[in-house]
């Protein structure tokens, strides 16, 4: 499957992640009501279960930048491809809060950005439950005793997630889903908290599942292989084009 296939599966995938999830807010009108808690968590988890069904046996199935960190970590996904599915992810996030933008305005954008009603409380939830996150990823993608609930697992986790926690942070888990509606909206208030924490929660997440579920205790030699590993992809020369089909 070539690259361009993968990063175009990630760019949908998170495009139907933040696009059914931001409409979900605004059916809701917002979550300051318990049943407009749940409307909005059942939007994003379903959102991620459409999008896994339709786009993630291309790539994998991503639509996170903090999932995709998790996995590189792990060295299941090459430096190379880190970038472009990154790339892949806010380009999917900014094109679903623009088809908001087109459907509505920039403040209805612009309210379905994850904003923190405690900004301490926030950077706590946002950190633990991206790790808990990506643990679950990195654990049932592989296992061949779950292995087989993935598309379902990992879809409820993340409702799970939004359930617990929109209330205190909007609950992002994903710096690609806040920066969609953040740059669309034109509203960066906190936007550092969804950069910032989600990747370390990622960072957590993989160390958790090593130390816990792998039983590895040498991180730093397994960040060393990750760093070894990014160094070679760099300096890797280019892919040839793919030859034209022969005629006839």
């Amino acid at each position: 499957m070539g690259k361009m296939q993968r990063y175009l599966a990630e760019a949908l995938g998170t495009f139907t992640l933040v696009g059914i999830g931001s409409f979900a807010i605004v059916s809701a009108g917002g979550a300051a009501e318990p049943a407009g808690v749940l409307e909005i968590a059942f939007g994003f988890g379903l959102a991620l279960l459409v999008g896994l069904y339709a786009f993630g046996e291309i790539s994998g199935g991503h639509f996170n930048p903090a999932v995709s960190l998790g996995l590189y970590l792990d060295r299941r996904l090459p430096a190379d491809d880190l970038i472009g599915y990154w790339v892949a992810q806010f380009l999917g996030a900014i094109g679903a809060s623009l088809v908001v933008l087109i459907a509505y305005d920039d403040a209805t954008v612009a309210a379905t950005t994850t904003q923190a009603s405690d900004n301490w409380a926030a950077i706590v939830v946002e950190t633990v439950m991206t790790a808990l996150f990506v643990a679950v990823i990195l654990q049932v993608t592989k296992s061949e005793r779950f292995g087989t609930s993935a598309l379902v697992a990992i879809p409820l986790t993340l409702l799970a997630i939004h359930a617990a926690i929109i209330p205190i942070s909007g609950s992002s888990v994903n710096p690609a889903r806040s920066f969609g509606p953040a740059l669309v909206g034109t509203e960066f208030h906190d936007y550092w908290i969804y950069l910032i924490f989600p990747t370390l929660g990622a960072v957590i997440g993989w160390i958790v599942h090593r130390v816990v579920v792998v039983g590895d205790t040498n991180l730093r030699d397994d960040l060393e292989a990750a760093r070894s590993a990014m160094r070679r992809d760099e300096q890797k020369p280019p892919e040839p084009p793919a030859a034209p089909p022969e005629a006839g």
